[in-house]
């Protein structure tokens, strides 16, 4: 089975699409399938470095094309360089050997409709991997607003791909019911969560822990977000609880990451001299499990209303840290539903800064009880978000998409 990818990230990034899919890449090619990818030449965090445009990377074939021009800009900035990206990998997946499958995920959005083209002139199936719900997310968002001749027009064109693809992959139950509000229900949905690596991130003690070490952490109770800093997130709950809790001796807070909303945070921390914060570019993947491990606790937020039209992959990463996490936002998503139903962390929802900080509170007060839900995160993580489990279930899809006439 011969399979492309069309997607803006790819490796060296570090973004959570980006290592999932050389996650699903490096397994295909394991067992003797393709792997080929059309990316962005810009990289990811740095829209002014310019990757090599092909590389070859442990059997994978990496195209990279067109580039950004202006990184996260303004909004017509940044339509401005999708376009140049949708124009760029349509060429390009022209001239590449047909591929068996198309598979399209939703950086940028609607990049999947290349794949339909491709689909209609090449005669390759298509797989949609859904990452984010599109216009959704910015119509929540306030970006664009709902009910505009915009938002009408690109929902239906969302509501084509979702249903014209061979499959179409959500990454939780609350994603899947969003999507089957759109098109009905559907045989050719299929669920596969985000995953982890119980090999590459394992539960280190604090003591053994050489990042924590190095950012001088031994003696704090430290409490981290990683990740992306976007606009689906309740980044406000977060910093007030930091404000409240910035007199507390030995309590420290770790952003760690990039994003759309990365200077405000610093602004924040900034104008209220808030000392009790350290803020850390993105980490090497081979960091990944000394970062995230560093922490006491790790923080995952999500706005109201965004449940299923994001699905947060950086709690898998958690569990297999073997710490406890703390989600600020809806009852409804899949990482609320998680959290409570393997008992490794707590839910707190948004705006409820005295909730957050109670909780913060009490884990440090009971450091056997979070050790405890550690326990529990790591061994769910293992039976049922490892990596290697779930790209064989996303494997599958693909097959079943290739084999459907």
């Amino acid at each position: 089975m011969r399979v492309l990818l069309l997607n803006q990230t790819f490796y060296p990034d570090l973004v959570a699409t980006a290592q999932h899919m050389a996650d699903l890449g490096r397994a295909m090619v394991r067992r003797g399938h393709g792997f080929e990818v059309i990316a962005s030449r810009s990289a990811y965090q740095q829209h002014e470095v310019l990757l090599p445009a092909y590389e070859d990377w442990r059997g994978i074939r990496i195209h990279r094309v067109g580039r950004s021009f202006f990184g996260k800009g303004t909004i017509l900035q940044r339509l401005f360089d999708f376009a140049v990206f949708y124009v760029a990998a349509m060429f390009k997946a022209l001239r590449v050997r047909r591929p068996d499958v198309v598979l399209c995920l939703t950086t940028p959005p609607f990049i999947v409709t290349v794949g339909w083209l491709l689909r209609l002139l090449r005669g390759c199936r298509l797989v949609y991997l859904v990452m984010d719900l599109y216009p959704d997310v910015p119509v929540a968002c306030g970006v664009i607003k709902a009910g505009g001749v915009p938002a009408r027009l690109l929902e239906r064109v969302n509501r084509f791909c979702l249903r014209r693809a061979d499959r179409t992959v959500v990454l939780g139950r609350c994603m899947r019911k969003r999507v089957e509000e759109k098109i009905g229900p559907a045989d050719h949905v299929r669920l596969v969560t985000p995953w982890a690596s119980a090999e590459e991130i394992t539960a280190l003690a604090p003591g053994e822990n050489r990042f924590r070490a190095e950012q001088r952490w031994a003696d704090k109770f430290v409490v981290a977000y990683c990740g992306n800093f976007g606009l689906g997130h309740d980044m406000e709950t977060l910093l007030s609880a930091v404000e409240d809790m910035s007199a507390e001796d030995g309590v420290l807070f770790a952003f760690v990451g990039g994003g759309a909303r990365l200077a405000e945070v610093q602004r924040r921390v900034a104008q209220r001299g808030l000392s009790n914060v350290s803020i850390l570019p993105y980490q090497a993947r081979e960091r990944l499990g000394e970062m995230l491990s560093a922490a006491d606790v790790q923080l995952i937020s999500m706005r109201e209303g965004i449940e299923g039209l994001i699905v947060p992959s950086k709690l898998y990463g958690i569990m297999a840290a073997g710490r406890p996490a703390v989600f600020v936002g809806p009852e409804g998503s899949e990482v609320a539903r998680t959290i409570r139903e393997h008992a490794c962390g707590a839910v707190v929802e948004c705006g409820d800064v005295t909730g957050l900080v109670e909780q913060l509170r009490w884990l440090r007060a009971n450091p056997e009880a979070a050790a405890e839900m550690g326990r529990r995160a790591r061994a769910a993580l293992e039976e049922h978000y490892e990596r290697e489990g779930c790209c064989r279930r996303l494997m599958k899809v693909l097959a079943e998409a290739a084999g459907r006439r």
